[in-house]
């Protein structure tokens, strides 16, 4: 396959790992390139080049026996794939599920490589919602090379590797856990968020005056929390997997086996917090809806104390409107009666109610 050359870079030792690194070439020749791609080149544990085109890998892996090279895709389709198929002998399998949509946290190995999927998320500041990135995964034993179907800071990934660059001769492994490390700290902050979310929904649950719908906010975050556990959940057997001794990748060399731990660590962290801020949720729920109820308990009983009270004037005037003579009938002092009757008896009714904390 051709394509036009990128001029290579060299990047310096001490760059700023917040610097996005530039755009490689297109892994297809369609004009503007539907894939965009980024590439770096690692060689005896340094950064040499980074940006250049994707058709130069296969020189730059002859070329040195210690070089590592990093590939990354956006949104490809098949046809973007075909050549990584044919350079690094990736399977077609692995290939297939890089493209379908929606395909569940996993690790799959290859006689020559493994593939692994899983999710970045993200809670949007406005709110609760959580927002999903599929991503992909080729590792070879020295290439990493990852597809990302959706919008994702790749730059966080990139600034990761540059402020751990003293980890770069450990190959491969070093690439994959600065991904993955990135990614599971996505997970880990989200799940803190969604946790804060439910501490302040808490707070507003029981605080007077408050315009916070507690029902509404509490099954949203209930559905972000369900979509957060179905990524979080599965990340723990990823890195297990991840971690364990392959003949052809060992990418959990002693050097990085500390730091891999740290991330499957994390990953165990994020998918606690999510089932516990779940449970807290769920409580929150609850608590509303007993509160709810003692609401309406109170207005009932109210109302029975207010019916009460109004019987007694119905009942004298009632009386007192029977066609018979009483005494005061058609009288001025007659009406007065009454109408100490009733206050007189209403009071009684309404302090004996008060007392017993109806009212």
């Amino acid at each position: 396959m051709t394509g036009p050359h990128a001029t290579p870079r060299t990047v310096p030792a001490h760059g700023d790992p917040q610097t996005p690194g530039p755009c490689a070439h297109s892994v297809t020749t369609a004009v503007p390139p539907r894939c965009p791609t980024r590439t770096r080149l690692y060689r005896d544990g340094t950064l040499v080049d980074q940006g250049f085109p994707a058709e130069r890998i296969s020189e730059h892996l002859a070329a040195h026996d210690d070089a590592v090279v990093w590939l990354d895709l956006h949104d490809p389709d098949e046809s973007d794939l075909a050549i990584l198929v044919e350079e690094f002998g990736l399977h077609p399998l692995a290939v297939e599920d890089a493209v379908v949509d929606e395909q569940r946290p996993k690790v799959d190995r290859y006689s020559s490589h493994l593939f692994v999927n899983l999710y970045a998320v993200e809670v949007r500041d406005a709110g609760c919602e959580l927002v999903t990135s599929e991503m992909s995964a080729f590792v070879t034993p020295r290439a990493l090379i990852t597809v990302r179907k959706a919008d994702f800071d790749i730059d966080v990934v990139e600034a990761r590797w540059d402020a751990a660059a003293d980890l770069a001769g450990n190959g491969v492994g070093f690439l994959v856990h600065g991904w993955l490390d990135a990614v599971v700290d996505g997970h880990h902050q989200a799940a803190q968020r969604l946790d804060d979310l439910a501490d302040e929904l808490e707070d507003a649950l029981f605080e007077p005056g408050t315009d916070v719908d507690v029902r509404r906010r509490g099954f949203e975050l209930r559905k972000s929390l369900a979509g957060l556990r179905r990524v979080t959940v599965p990340m723990r057997e990823v890195l297990a997997r991840v971690l364990r001794d392959d003949e052809h990748i060992r990418l959990a060399r002693p050097a990085m086996a500390p730091y891999f731990e740290d991330v499957h660590d994390h990953a165990l962290g994020a998918a606690e917090t999510v089932d516990a801020t779940r449970d807290h949720v769920a409580t929150i729920l609850d608590s509303n809806a007993t509160e709810q109820g003692n609401q309406l308990n109170v207005i009932t009983r109210k109302l029975a104390a207010w019916a009460a009270i109004i019987a007694v004037p119905t009942a004298v005037t009632g009386w007192y409107g029977q066609n018979v003579p009483y005494p005061g009938f058609e009288q001025p002092w007659g009406f007065v009666t009454s109408t100490a009757v009733i206050v007189v008896l209403a009071g009684l009714v309404y302090f004996s109610l008060r007392r017993k904390g109806w009212l």
